[in-house]
């Protein structure tokens, strides 16, 4: 494969990390232009602003008029961290975790709350635990997609309509590019700079009803810090579900978010955002499944990621390297692939197998993937050249 020419064309916009992810077609600077800077989020401007960015996002997700949601701090983490924290305890949880936010929720649970009454199901990266052994009639804890492993739920079918746990969901690389049954889920998270491509530090957090009923009426043992606390007097605080944040939030964060938001209804909603993701999950399986030497770590096509999609080396020279060597030659097709500006920030998830992670969010371009793939052949005819040695 070492005589494989350079490709002659580049994609136009080179940004396929997954998180912060590209920002959406179009995108510049002016899309900040009516950003209230240098005025109180309280102020009348502000809080119409943050009312805006909930109600354009129930409206494009179609979430339940009797959800409450809410921006939190921290990102992903603070809106699942405050979930946890707030929320479990009352009954027994099973903890799902295949990749490493997983884990992460697990060690939380297990190791911070110590919650004694958890069980925990856990698969290997591009896999997934046994779903029916799952009982929802205890809490559940679980991401939708695995950032990290390439690897989705296929639906909620396995989740009971009449559980009487609650279902935490960590959708942060799935919410705005995969179908989410609302009425399964009763608190689903997300950041802002995954799948429209806004900034960082900025939470989602949605409560179904039961969630909120949960609230009212369980206090945990351990103390809240005052980012988590959700509740007054055993009441929800309904203002932090109607713009009135915990924390004070980046204005200029908040308007890109609508704007991304006005992207999202501009090509059709959340269809149109579903259908992007799997237009480039597609054209890279395609690619994959003709390839000698490269193939998607999820190998069930119903679970694989249309968002965050992994792929591990399958060249039998690769298998023969020391797990030293397999990394250094994954981070060298990053390098070379980064260095011809071509490519950022494609490298495996750093706790994943050795490999190579390609967002296919809905603000990646599909043009953008397909001009990708051959030069993935051609990074990877460099690196065998300069690893196989090794092993021969």
């Amino acid at each position: 494969m070492t005589d494989i020419s350079k490709p002659a064309a580049k994609p136009a916009n080179p940004n396929f990390s997954s998180g912060p992810c590209a920002k959406r077609p179009g995108w510049t600077v002016d899309a900040l232009k009516d950003t209230p800077v240098g005025r109180s989020h309280r102020a009348k401007i502000g809080k119409t602003k943050l009312e805006e960015l909930i109600n354009r996002t129930r409206s494009v997700l179609g979430i339940p008029a009797d959800y409450r949601i809410g921006i939190v701090p921290a990102s992903d983490t603070g809106a699942v961290e405050m979930a946890m924290w707030s929320l479990l305890g009352a009954r027994g949880i099973d903890a799902l975790a295949w990749e490493s936010f997983g884990e992460g929720w697990v060690t939380d649970i297990t190791k911070q709350l110590k919650i004694e009454d958890t069980r925990v199901f856990k698969a290997p990266y591009g896999t997934l635990p046994n779903l029916a052994e799952v009982d929802c009639d205890r809490d559940v804890v679980f991401t939708w997609n695995g950032t990290t492993g390439g690897v989705r739920v296929p639906n909620g079918d396995w989740i009971k309509s009449d559980r009487k746990g609650l279902t935490i969901c960590d959708a942060t690389s799935a919410v705005f590019a995969m179908d989410m049954p609302w009425d399964k889920l009763d608190v689903v998270t997300w950041s802002w700079q995954k799948v429209l491509g806004g900034e960082g530090a900025h939470g989602m957090l949605v409560l179904s009803p039961r969630a909120v009923e949960r609230l009212e009426s369980y206090k945990p043992s351990w103390p809240l810090p005052k980012i988590f606390r959700m509740t007054k007097g055993g009441k929800l605080i309904e203002g932090i579900f109607k713009g009135e944040t915990i924390n004070t939030p980046s204005m200029i964060a908040v308007e890109d978010q609508i704007d991304a938001l006005k992207w999202a209804e501009s090509i059709g909603g959340l269809k149109a955002l579903i259908a992007r993701s799997e237009a480039n999950l597609k054209a890279v399986q395609s690619w994959l499944d003709k390839s000698d030497w490269a193939a998607n770590l999820a190998d069930d096509a119903k679970i694989r990621s249309c968002t965050s999609i992994c792929m591990i080396v399958k060249a039998a020279f690769f298998a023969r390297l020391s797990a030293d060597d397999q990394a250094a030659a994954a981070k060298k097709i990053v390098t070379l692939l980064d260095k011809e500006g071509v490519a950022y920030d494609i490298g495996a998830y750093r706790d994943a197998p050795a490999g190579l992670r390609v967002w296919g969010g809905a603000t990646v371009e599909t043009a953008d993937v397909e001009k990708l793939l051959p030069w993935l052949d051609w990074a990877f005819a460099q690196v065998k050249a300069e690893f196989e040695p090794k092993v021969s």
